[in-house]
């Protein structure tokens, strides 16, 4: 399954209701699960974002599915990065 990096900010939202930002993190990994998507890890962070998650998801559809539904709910905004792994990178470079 592809990997994704995603990195979020919270929202004016997301930051006034900061005391349930673990409840928030279960429920999507809850939610995720039922989508077939792996989180594999979810970190919160200082600097420039507030939080990193880590999935693993069948394809690019699911995976923008949950994070509209995600994002959805107003408390955080993310930015979604595809991860390659080396095997895959190689594959990529043999077609050059």
């Amino acid at each position: 399954m592809p990997t994704y990096v995603i990195l979020g900010n919270y929202s004016d939202q997301g930051i006034r209701n900061i005391k349930d930002t673990t409840k928030r993190a279960e429920a999507f990994r809850n939610f995720a699960k039922g989508m077939g998507v792996a989180v594999k890890e979810i970190y919160w962070t200082m600097g420039r974002y507030d939080i990193v998650t880590i999935i693993d998801a069948p394809d690019d559809a699911t995976a923008t599915r949950l994070l509209l539904a995600a994002g959805a709910l107003g408390n955080v905004r993310t930015e979604t990065l595809r991860a390659y792994t080396q095997k895959e990178v190689d594959g990529i470079l043999k077609g050059l």
